[in-house]
C-alpha cells in the first residue's frame, strides 16, 4: 500500500519559524518545576489541551498553522507541569495521563460524515485515504517541532524547552494516530461503542497495541484511569515513541527531515496494521 515517494525521507517544510510558545504561568498558579497543580486549574489546562490536540488532528492543516498550534500546545503543556519532564519514568506516566485526559477531545468522524467527504471511495481506498492523510499530518508535526529544534540547536539552546517541545510533539501525534484508528473501525462498519469516556479509552487500549479495538474487552471510562497492564502498555509504546521523537533535535534541519520522515512511517504502518486486522473482522462477520 506504501507509495514509492513516500519511502524517501522528505525534506523539512520549507522555511521554518520560531514557535511562539505561550508565556509561562502566572504566580499562583503553578511555576516551573512544581508538580502541583490545583485541581480546578488542571480542568482548564486538560481543556486547553483537548481543544489544541482536536484542531492539530485536522487532515489539512497549513504547516504555519501547524506550528502555531504546536507552540500553542507546548505552553499548555507546561502550565500541566514542567518539573516531572525532567525525570524520564515520570516523564512517561505523565504522558500516558495527558493522553488517557485528552483522548475524549479527539474528533472521530462517523462513517456517514467520512462518506461526505470522501465521496466515491469504496471501503479500501477510503481507508487508504485516511491513512494518508493521517501520516502526512504526523510527519508535519515532527517537520514543525524539528524546525523549531534546529533554530535552537543554531542559537544557544533552549535547555527547559527541550522535553516540553518532545512531549507536546509526541501527545500531538497519538492524538492524530487515535483518530486514524476510530475512523479505520468507522471505514469497516465496526465503530467503537459506549460512552464517550468507553471509546476513549478503547482507542488508547487500541493504540497502546498497536492493534484494532477488542470489543471482548470493554471500557470503563478513561476517568476510571486504565488498568495496570493497559497502563504499563501505554507507557512501553509511549516511550518507543518519545525516543524515536528524540531525532527531533538533531543539529540544524536534519532533525525535521528525519522525524518528518519517522513519523509517516510509523503512523503508516501503524494504518496498515489495522486495515489488515479489520479486514479479517469484517470477513469473519460475513461468514
Amino acid at each position: 500500500m506504501s507509495r514509492p515517494e513516500e519511502n524517501s525521507v522528505p525534506t523539512a517544510e520549507p522555511g521554518p519559524e520560531l514557535i511562539e510558545v505561550d508565556p509561562a504561568p502566572r504566580a499562583g498558579s503553578t511555576t516551573p518545576g512544581s508538580d502541583l497543580v490545583r485541581t480546578d486549574e488542571k480542568v482548564a489546562v486538560d481543556a486547553e489541551i483537548g481543544t489544541t490536540v482536536a484542531e492539530l488532528t485536522a487532515d489539512d492543516l497549513a504547516p504555519d498553522k501547524r506550528r502555531r498550534l504546536l507552540g500553542r500546545l507546548v505552553g499548555d503543556v507546561r502550565k500541566r507541569g514542567l518539573g516531572q519532564m525532567f525525570r524520564p519514568k515520570s516523564a512517561i506516566k505523565w504522558m500516558a495521563d495527558v493522553v488517557s485526559d485528552v483522548a475524549p477531545h479527539v474528533p472521530v468522524r462517523d462513517q456517514a460524515t467520512l462518506r461526505r467527504h470522501f465521496s466515491g471511495l469504496d471501503d479500501d481506498d477510503l481507508a487508504e485515504r485516511l491513512v494518508r492523510n493521517a501520516a502526512r499530518a504526523t510527519a508535519g508535526v515532527g517537520a514543525a517541532g524539528g524546525g523549531v529544534a534546529s533554530l535552537e540547536w543554531v542559537a544557544a539552546p533552549t535547555l527547559l524547552s527541550a522535553p516540553v517541545l518532545l512531549a507536546a510533539e509526541t501527545i500531538a501525534v497519538v492524538a492524530i494516530e487515535l483518530k486514524l484508528i476510530g475512523e479505520l473501525h468507522e471505514v469497516y462498519a465496526q465503530p467503537v461503542e459506549g460512552s464517550g469516556g468507553q471509546k476513549a479509552m478503547s482507542l488508547v487500549q487500541a493504540w497502546s497495541g498497536q492493534r484494532g479495538v477488542n470489543p471482548l474487552v470493554p471500557g470503563v471510562g478513561v476517568a476510571s484511569v486504565l488498568g495496570t497492564a493497559a497502563r504499563q502498555e501505554l507507557q512501553k509504546t509511549l516511550l518507543r515513541r518519545f525516543g524515536r521523537n528524540l531525532t527531533t533535535m538533531g543539529p540544524m534541519l536534519t532533525g525535521a527531515a528525519v522525524a518528518s520522515y519517522l513519523n509517516r512511517r510509523a503512523t503508516r504502518s501503524l494504518g496498515e496494521k489495522l486495515i489488515k486486522d479489520l479486514r479479517k473482522k469484517q470477513q469473519r462477520a460475513l461468514r
